[in-house]
């Protein structure tokens, strides 16, 4: 193995396990909250979570046929360059430095410590969004510090992390249909908001999207896992199509637990913890904080494991400073890359409400994954002779109904929350001007 070359060392377990842990974290536990609030409706919840299920296969069924057909280091970073080269390629990577990846790690340790110290502090003080800051931060420095020891450790926290939170989960849901005092009548009470308009529809299912975002995890990590072709669309498909049937379920544990109009605003953010309140009663309600907010470092964790892969590809390539593809000699991963992506997650846990920040990353990750769908299209016309050893069952309607649906949801995100969905674009376009200065200093090193 050359001294640049990752190891392959990562099986179909941890490959599905990235894919679950990357899914399931901070969304299904605080955006019901916030769509509940917003539509008033039982059913508009559990219809948004369905189509949001059903593009969260489509994306991984047609992924799986990239992933298959290039199992590189990078992912979706690798299928973007050799789709529409260099320059595209650099903004994927910038859009996933900025919002794919380090903006999901803010979200889900900032959710994590409001889970933590939720039991000792009170409701909507002000106070709390310093202290679950602080908390995050040591969260954020922990985990990374832990990647850096190398893929075994890695490799053992992902795993045990994401399987506690999963227990935890399927345990809450068991639990609560079977001992808890719901009502699945709460479905029917309740109809939408009277002239609800597309805008909030089309940024719920923003908020929808970027809790199913995580299906192509697995994807990052092709360089490091044995037998790639045959892996990668297993991981893919296994882990995703376990998600959506666990959020479909949790989705109505919430509907049982709670009327469509008795989601107070301070509580959005700890739906799970809110809903299993009403079912079990208060005294359930620290050790399930506590329980949910250690869960939750599952999905900080894949982030910090993933996100890094791709900058080490970008540095291959000379997209991003070498320094990112340098491989430390002990523990043989991208130690620089790993830093440099926890440094962009402290800033980015400092530049706005938990909801701006989800509004941003939502929206970031939508225009992503829209070209990088769109990329099966182009290289089944560029290259039809491409060695394909996974193909995407139902093309081109799979492909063609994920990005009618994004691109609506986009169009409508913009309506409703302007602002950030604003700052989001802008941040990706500012990637451009910043590719052309990298190349000239990069052609001024090489002269």
């Amino acid at each position: 193995m050359q001294q640049d070359e990752l190891r392959r060392g990562f099986g179909l377990s941890t490959a599905t396990y990235v894919v679950i842990a990357s899914m399931v974290g901070v969304g299904i536990l605080t955006t019901s909250g916030y769509i509940i609030k917003d539509t008033g409706s039982h059913a508009v919840l559990l219809g948004l979570w369905l189509v949001g299920g059903l593009l969260a296969l489509c994306g991984a069924l047609t992924v799986a046929e990239l992933a298959a057909a290039m199992p590189q280091a990078g992912g979706e970073y690798v299928y973007i360059r050799e789709t529409y080269g260099r320059p595209w390629a650099f903004l994927y990577g910038w859009i996933s430095f900025l919002i794919g990846f380090s903006a999901p790690a803010a979200i889900a340790s900032h959710a994590a410590a409001s889970y933590l110290i939720a039991p000792w502090t009170e409701a909507g003080a002000s106070s709390n969004v310093a202290l679950a800051r602080a908390l995050a931060v040591g969260f954020i420095v922990l985990l990374t510090a832990a990647h850096l020891r190398g893929q075994r450790v890695g490799s053992r926290v992902q795993n045990l992390t994401t399987i506690a939170k999963i227990l935890l989960l399927l345990a809450l849901a068991v639990c609560g249909f079977a001992l808890g005092k719901g009502n699945l009548g709460h479905l029917t009470i309740h109809a939408p908001k009277t002239g609800m308009p597309w805008g909030a529809l089309g940024i719920s299912l923003v908020y929808v999207m970027f809790s199913y975002s995580g299906w192509n995890a697995a994807t990052y990590l092709a360089g490091e896992i044995r037998e790639p072709r045959r892996i990668l669309p297993r991981a893919l498909l296994i882990g995703c199509g376990a998600v959506v049937a666990l959020y479909l379920l949790l989705n109505l544990l919430y509907v049982y637990a709670l009327p469509a109009d008795a989601m107070p605003a301070d509580r959005v953010e700890t739906v799970a913890a809110l809903a299993a309140e009403r079912l079990f009663g208060p005294w359930i309600a620290a050790p399930l904080n506590v329980s949910i907010g250690i869960g939750l470092l599952a999905s900080v964790s894949a982030f910090v494991l993933v996100g890094p892969r791709v900058y080490f590809a970008m540095a291959q390539d000379g997209l991003f400073p070498s320094v990112a593809a340098r491989l430390d000699p002990k523990t043989a991963v991208p130690s620089a890359a790993i830093l440099a992506q926890a440094a962009c997650t402290l800033v980015l846990l400092f530049s706005g409400t938990f909801k701006n920040i989800l509004t941003y990353a939502g929206v970031g990750l939508s225009i992503s994954s829209f070209f990088v769908i769109l990329a099966v299209f182009v290289l089944r016309i560029r290259r039809p002779d491409m060695d394909r050893p996974f193909r995407t069952p139902g093309y081109p309607a799979v492909p063609l109904l994920f990005l009618a649906c994004t691109g609506w949801m986009i169009v409508f995100a913009f309506k409703n929350q302007p602002r950030w969905s604003t700052i989001s674009l802008v941040s990706i376009l500012a990637g451009i001007p910043v590719y052309y200065i990298w190349q000239l200093i990069t052609e001024a090193k090489t002269k």
